[in-house]
């Protein structure tokens, strides 16, 4: 047994000053780019630090630089409110754009006060929220790392961001009072895959047999949410910081001196930054910026301005969803030319089949692109493309490739094939159909396993049938893929295809998650004694889910939440829905001739018949639930915005709904209420200018209650 040194031991000692020589390389080498040692040195200081934590473990604690890479995988990630939103921003694309938006936000302030900016480069990445709590001796330590998630309410991935050798674990008292920065605060920034990483990654992959990611960025974000947290230390992650909060208020006077206070304490801070004094000095950092794209070594897909003042950010405020005190300039995307080798046929959730363009690879914009979509046939047909063409290719917003053009010269000879579309499912040979009017051809078989997997996450959802527990990872595990393919969800992209499975598939159709027994789950990776309890559990709760959600799940194309309510108070149960003729689904408010052919054409499908009965035997619910409904509210149409004190927008919209009222997403003349709740934004503006009646919370429960 090891002995248990006093609070002053000489072991102690030795061990606080290795973490403290060991934060302070790294920060030099992480945050700075200033390295002192070399790397074999910066080993064995790392070394001696492990072995006398391994003969002390009374001493270790969190923030110690050798917990960074935790050895257990995390079972999921549990969610977590943010102290404030992480809101997205407004784009602009052009000089006239960001002219007019500092004209709004100059007219919003009076005359007479200056406006300064804050230029910063766009990271093209993924937001992290980090939070410190005071630790030792007037020092502050991470607590907990969030992604942004619905903006609202995040993922813990603290177990990842502590791999990321530039987010400081602790800091120093020293470098607190230096920062002007109190023990307690929150960090938000951008975590990046640099570019050489990414190239690393991918030749791995390839290597080990698997597709390579897309981009940087899809790559950043699929390995964050990894539950491994080993692996997340090998793809040597970044993270620039840029916002400062404390308790959800801001904590700096302004954003440049947030920025300076960041660097300051340790972080790293993109030196791509600049207060101006106007949008000409805007225009000119945006100029000098773009070249830089190529040369960075992780990428930016545009620049950010911020009103530099926060007072000012204050009474700007915000509007539904973005600060009006920020916007984002969007680079052009980028492109390049090559040759189209083949086109592959590929089956989403709706059924639809989207042709693919596999390419001669071709480098854009520091991501190597081999595939590139085509949409449809009536997209192929506009461009005239055929096999063997030469074609330009864009990253449309720097993510998603597409084919803009044929490029047809001496020295890009016109290919002399054609592009011919099959006239089955490249999956389970269904025969295709196309509508009327419609431009996509589509998969009608709701089984077919190229649409499972967003059919299982679609049915799974929290607005669906609301299986807690049923994520992107275990879904794939459930198709038989392995935790290290299930992991790379977010890398891929609907131009690319899966990997074939490296297991015996549990689930063909959303039916067989209802068979699932424990001991499936036991044999699936990750999956532990309380999981799998928690899980089944959650799938027998979701057997009680009412019509209108299992009409939901079941993916009829065209009906959503609205129409789905709307057949199910028509018909009060399946049975009923599913003898329904075209006529007697057109008489249902909600219900329109395109509607009512896919629904009736829907339940004529055999196989579409047979998913239905086996959730039958399962035991889900086939009938409506009995809703009491009232005609308060008929004939008055509203609109809901910002965030209401105690009810959901969803809750607000039953309550209305039940009491016979309408709720649409927009305001117009013909909008009786807006409901407004806190950081209401452009709807409350337009609902003013039109002189449309305003309600808060109390209002609303005041109306129904009569």
């Amino acid at each position: 047994m090891p002995s248990v040194p006093t609070s002053a031991s000489p072991v102690e000692d030795q061990i606080n000053a290795l973490r403290e020589e060991i934060h302070h390389h790294e920060h030099l080498y992480y945050a700075l780019d200033a390295p002192e040692l070399t790397d074999s040195q910066y080993d064995a200081l790392m070394n001696s630090l492990k072995a006398l934590e391994a003969e002390h473990p009374e001493l270790l604690t969190p923030d110690s630089p050798t917990q960074r890479v935790g050895g257990k995988p995390a079972d999921g990630f549990v969610k977590v409110p943010h102290s404030r939103p992480m809101l997205s921003l407004d784009n602009a694309y052009n000089e006239a754009e960001l002219r007019a938006w500092d004209t709004r936000l100059r007219e919003a302030l009076p005359s007479t006060e200056v406006v300064r900016y804050v230029c910063e480069l766009k990271l093209d990445g993924l937001s992290l929220a980090l939070h410190y709590v005071a630790g030792a001796n007037g020092s502050a330590r991470l607590e907990r790392g969030l992604t942004r998630g619905d903006g609202t309410i995040g993922e813990n991935v603290t177990s990842n961001v502590r791999t990321i050798k530039s987010v400081p674990l602790t800091i120093s008292a020293a470098k607190l009072k230096a920062a002007g920065l109190p023990q307690d605060f929150e960090v938000r920034g951008e975590v990046v895959l640099p570019q050489a990483a990414f190239v690393k990654m991918n030749q791995e992959r390839e290597a080990a047999g698997l597709a390579p990611a897309v981009n940087p960025r899809n790559a950043a974000a699929g390995t964050i949410r990894t539950l491994e947290p080993n692996i997340v230390a090998q793809r040597r992650l970044d993270l620039y910081a840029y916002f400062l909060l404390r308790d959800g208020d801001y904590l700096m006077p302004s954003q440049s001196e947030a920025l300076a206070a960041l660097r300051a304490a340790g972080f790293r801070v993109n030196t791509h930054a600049k207060t101006v004094a106007d949008i000409d000095e805007v225009i000119a950092f945006i100029a000098a910026a773009e070249p830089l794209r190529d040369t960075l070594g992780y990428e930016i897909d545009g620049v950010v301005i911020k009103a530099d003042s926060r007072a000012q950010q204050r009474r700007l405020g915000f509007t539904g969803k973005a600060p009006r005190w920020a916007i984002a300039y969007k680079f052009p995307a980028r492109g390049g030319i090559t040759r189209l080798l083949g086109v592959a046929f590929q089956t989403g959730r709706t059924g639809k089949i989207t042709p693919v363009a596999e390419l001669d690879p071709v480098f854009i914009g520091g991501t190597t692109v081999s595939r590139a979509t085509l949409h449809n046939p009536d997209e192929i047909a506009r461009l005239g493309v055929r096999l063997g063409d030469f074609v330009k290719v864009e990253r449309g917003g720097d993510v998603i490739p597409k084919i803009i053009e044929v490029v047809e010269d001496a020295s890009h000879p016109r290919g002399t094939k054609e592009i011919e579309f099959p006239s089955a499912c490249p999956r389970c040979k269904t025969s295709l159909v196309r509508e009327e009017g419609e431009v996509d051809l589509r998969c009608v078989n709701a089984s077919c396993p190229a649409r499972l997997e967003e059919e299982l996450r679609h049915f799974a959802s929290r607005g669906v049938m609301n299986i807690e527990g049923l994520g992107e990872s275990l879904i794939a595990q459930l198709l038989g893929h392995s935790v290290a393919e299930a992991s790379e969800a977010e890398v891929e992209t609907a131009a690319e295809t899966a990997p074939e499975p490296t297991r015996k598939a549990l689930v063909h159709s959303i039916a067989d998650i209802y068979s699932l027994k424990k001991e499936d789950l036991l044999g699936l990776e990750r999956i532990g004694e309380k999981t799998a309890d928690s899980l089944l559990a959650q799938i027998e709760r979701s057997k009680t889910a009412p019509l209108a959600r299992v009409l939901l799940g079941l993916g009829i194309r065209h009906v959503g939440e609205r129409t789905s309510q709307a057949l199910s108070d028509a018909f009060g149960s399946l049975d009923e829905l599913m003898k329904a003729s075209i006529e007697d689904l057109t008489r249902i408010n909600d219900v329109g001739p395109k509607v009512a052919e896919t629904v009736f054409d829907f339940f004529q499908n055999e196989r579409n018949i047979a998913l239905i009965e086996r959730l039958r035997n399962a035991g889900l619910t086939f009938t409506a639930e009995k809703r009491v409904t009232t005609d308060t509210l008929a004939g008055l149409t509203f609109v809901l915005t910002g965030t209401l004190p105690t009810l959901t927008r969803d809750e607000a919209k039953e309550k209305i709904e039940a009491a016979g009222g309408k709720v649409s997403g927009s305001v117009s003349k013909k909008t009786s209420y807006l409901v407004a709740g806190e950081e209401a934004g452009s709807k409350l503006d337009k609902a003013t200018s039109l002189q449309v009646p305003l309600l808060d919370e109390a209002g609303l429960l005041a109306l129904l209650a009569k």
